[in-house]
Order: C-alpha cells, then structure tokens, then sequence
C-alpha cells in the first residue's frame, strides 16, 4: 500500500499497526534527523520512539498528502523543541573579573552589523501582505509546519505554501533594498 493510502487507512481506523507499518518506512530518515540535532546516538533513538508516539494523535488531526516530508518536519520540530527545554539551555555565570571593566563596553562593528540587519527585517516584514507576514513569522519564527499554520489560520494548506514561498521572496527583495540604500 502507497504511503498516503496507510495514512488514510490509520485516521479512519486508528489502527497502530499500521502506523506501525508506516512509520517503520521512514524510522531511518527520523533517526538521521534526530542524529543531526543531538549528536547523540541513545538520545536519537530515544526520540524516535517519542517521535511515535506523537504521531499516534498528529496523524489523526492533520492533513498529510506527503507523509515523508510531513514526518521529516514533525522530527526536525521536535529535536529543536527539546533543544529549547530548560535543561538543555546551557547557562553560565559571568564574573566581571573576566571583563577588563564592569563598565559597559562599546558594542563593536559585528554587532552594530546584526542590529541594523534585524531592524532592516523588521521593517520589511510590515512590507508584507497580512497573510504573508503571519505565515512566515509562524514557520521561520514558531517553526511551524504547513499544516500547522494552515489550523491556526484557516487559510487552505497551498495557500500557506504560496504566501511562506512569495513572503520570504518579498523579504529578500526587501532586505537587499535596504541594504543598498545604507551603502
């Protein structure tokens, strides 16, 4: 049976084993992409298996017409997830000692640099139509996938497609524009 017909088969029937089936299809490319983010071989594995067990309700809420490039999102958005949870953020304490002075310091070129570029995004993603600034916040900024964003905005799966594509061309134009005009 082709991919779409099991994902069909499981949302009407909810029927594990074949998710099961299906999912056993893809667990190498959901272990490459979990390997990818955790460097981490027990972990990768570990969540795989958590990876699955989302699915088990994800599958039954969304629309998936390209399982493999939905469940390759669904992994990628869980490893960065679990990347941001407070026991992976990685703090330190800085001791003024380290500094020359407790003073502030100038910020230099490379950061001046990186603050006119976000300012520049800023702006230019108000030069955005609504539908394609609320799209493109929700998948680069939210790292939402397409069905996602198309549940939160009730706009149809191809329109989202459409605006992300046409919103982040309309940024890039933007942002060289800006950049020309500074120089």
């Amino acid at each position: 049976m082709s991919d779409k017909e099991l994902v069909t088969l499981y949302q009407q029937e909810g029927n594990m084993e074949v998710l099961g089936l299906l999912y056993q299809r893809y667990m190498d490319l959901v272990y490459g992409v979990c390997l990818k983010y955790f460097k981490n071989e027990e972990g990768s594995r570990d969540a795989v298996m958590n990876i699955f067990e989302e699915l088990v309700t994800k599958l039954r809420k969304h629309e998936v017409d390209n399982f493999k490039g939905w469940l390759h999102t669904v992994a990628k958005n869980y490893c960065l997830m679990q990347l941001r949870t407070p026991k992976n953020l990685k703090t330190q304490e800085l001791k003024t000692d380290f500094m020359k002075s407790g003073e502030m310091l100038h910020l230099d070129d490379e950061v001046m640099d990186k603050e006119a570029t976000f300012n520049r995004l800023q702006t230019c993603l108000d030069t955005l139509t609504p539908e394609q600034k609320q799209s493109v916040e929700l998948f680069y900024l939210q790292n939402k996938c397409y069905n996602e964003i198309a549940d939160i905005t009730g706009y149809a799966w191809n329109k989202v497609r459409s605006y992300i594509q046409n919103g982040r061309r309309n940024l890039k134009l933007c942002m060289d524009k800006a950049e020309e005009n500074e120089h």
